[in-house]
């Protein structure tokens, strides 16, 4: 991997040491060798749990099981102790390029938190009183030779200091009631469509491919881009190919494997992006997204908008997504809407390898963190109906911006006949496109390319123009963006509804089914989506 500066990571709590995520991140640190320094401030209480009720072991016990995590224990009261060791790691570090971790102990002097008053649960207060870090220093600077004199000096001064920075921090402006309102992106500088979309004397490529070409162009580009994830690496390239050649062209470096840990695949985005590198990283299935949720939504998403606008986490999440050849309960779900609900985070679903490529693109320039969903079923073209998702592959520079939809087909606003948008992504414009041949020239098919953000102006002009719309999603309907959706095309275009707007997506099951009777059953198709064409047409 690119070297980059020393990261460090502090626990606030030794309890945290216990969440999964931190062995995944102890896990990655030693396999690759990071230069990173954990340092764990150990107080041996959560809030009113104390460590002998939850823990067998401190953090530095538990970091020896990782082999190369080298750890040290300290008395984190002892200031000279603790300037030493720090120093002494910090040099290995810089030097020999590996982890390790310092284990502070410490007392906790005040209050967890102001709500729940120390009082009520704590048993050790008059021993921790004992261990106040701050006598001790004292002592240790009159040993060292400091005056009284000397030593008050110092406390007035910082005294004087904090007091005079507290009064500064209490005169200070709030902010305004708009400022509630910024921050929530950083402005990209992607605002329009660039490049060759369909540039002469070329083949058709498929979905995947494109997507593998638009990677490898960004790798050949740019020596910060990383892409890592499960089974990406120089043995396979992707379970589905679509990192074939990628490891054995820019080395294990740059590409490379991670073990099954979604969330340090989402979540080391963040140091990633701190540092200067720019991740592309995969989530092998939509279904195994949820153990990176917490970090997707607490870190990823949030960063650029608590930190006003000066930490965006720019990355690309790559996750194939869909029901494609009875995967199955854990390989098929579709997971849009809980992304969607995540605010800060950028969502593209495209359809065709030319619209994959330009967007991968544009999801690599933004400086934003960008979840692309990657439909299986689309990747080659093999479903019948799906062949259109195989396109000449653009160049190198084409480009497309977030929140921008393609029109798929247009419809004739005839004056004897009625006319329908559908509104759709992904497998459904496929579905739609097949139906739409039973009601030649009356059907419009919107592609929304990106669902967030979303491009509401055409959607709402083309709704406005056929007065009757069909939404379609594969995901099950009920509580999803498809009805979400539906309800904000009502909402803005109801003066020129003629019909109800319909939110149409698979039966509200629990999971996608093994079996292909109960499989075809759950999720849509070009039949069911015709039947609503029909009723609205009709309507």
């Amino acid at each position: 991997m690119p070297k980059v500066n020393i990261l460090s990571q502090f626990v606030h709590l030794a309890m945290h040491v216990t969440e999964g995520e931190v062995s995944e991140a102890f896990q990655m640190a030693v396999l690759k060798k990071l230069p990173i320094l954990y340092f764990v401030q150990d107080n041996e209480w959560d809030i009113s749990a104390h460590a002998s009720e939850i823990r067998t072991m401190n953090a530095a016990e538990y970091a020896k099981g990782f082999k190369g995590l080298e750890t040290r224990s300290i008395d984190g009261t002892d200031f000279f102790q603790s300037y030493n060791t720090i120093k002494e790691v910090l040099d290995i570090i810089r030097t020999e390029r590996r982890p390790f971790l310092i284990h502070a102990k410490v007392p906790l002097l005040g209050h967890h938190t102001s709500g729940v008053r120390r009082e009520w649960y704590r048993h050790d207060l008059e021993e921790a009183k004992k261990k106040d870090p701050l006598p001790k220093f004292i002592q240790q600077l009159e040993e060292a030779g400091f005056t009284s004199d000397e030593l008050d000096a110092i406390k007035k001064e910082t005294r004087t200091l904090v007091e005079d920075d507290f009064a500064k921090a209490k005169a200070a402006d709030d902010p305004l009631p708009e400022d509630l309102f910024k921050h929530d992106y950083a402005p990209t500088t992607v605002t329009e469509e660039k490049g060759v979309r369909q540039p002469a004397g070329k083949e058709p490529t498929v979905m995947v491919d494109c997507a593998l070409f638009a990677v490898k162009e960004l790798l050949q580009k740019h020596p910060e881009c990383l892409f890592y994830g499960q089974d990406v690496g120089a043995r396979l390239g992707g379970v589905f190919r679509e990192a074939a050649t990628l490891a054995k062209t820019f080395g294990d470096d740059r590409v490379f494997n991670t073990p099954i840990q979604e969330a340090f695949i989402i979540g080391s985005t963040v140091g990633m992006s701190a540092v200067g590198c720019k991740p592309i990283v995969e989530v092998q299935f939509a279904d195994y997204i949820w153990p990176g949720l917490n970090q997707l939504f607490t870190e990823v998403s949030r960063s650029c908008y608590l930190s006003n606008g000066k930490w965006p986490v720019s990355c690309v999440i790559r996750v194939p997504i869909g029901a494609y050849g009875s995967g199955g309960p854990y390989h098929s779900s579709s997971v849009e809407t809980v992304v969607l609900n995540i605010r800060g985070v950028k969502v593209a679903y495209p359809s065709t390898g030319a619209d994959l490529k330009g967007l991968m693109k544009a999801a690599y320039y933004d400086p934003n963190p960008v979840v692309i969903f990657e439909h299986k079923g689309l990747y080659w073209s093999k479903i019948k109906g799906t062949e259109d998702a195989r396109t000449i592959e653009p160049d190198e520079d084409y480009i497309i911006p977030f929140g921008k939809a393609r029109i798929v087909q247009q419809a004739e606003a005839l004056q004897d006949e009625n006319t329908l948008t559908v509104i759709t992504y992904g497998m459904g414009v496929y579905w739609a496109k097949a139906a739409a041949q039973e009601f030649k020239g009356r059907i419009e098919i919107i592609d929304l390319r990106t669902l967030n953000p979303l491009d509401e102006t055409t959607i709402f002009e083309s709704v406005r123009k056929h007065h009757r719309c069909l939404v379609l999603t594969e995901e099950p309907l009920k509580n999803s963006f498809a009805e979400a959706l539906s309800g904000r095309i009502q909402q803005q275009c109801f003066t020129a509804l003629d019909a109800p707007v319909v939110a149409m997506g698979s039966e509200n099951m629990p999971a996608i089914p093994l079996n292909s009777t109960l499989e075809f059953t759950m999720i849509p198709n070009a039949q069911k989506v015709s039947e609503q064409m029909n009723y609205l047409l009709n309507y």
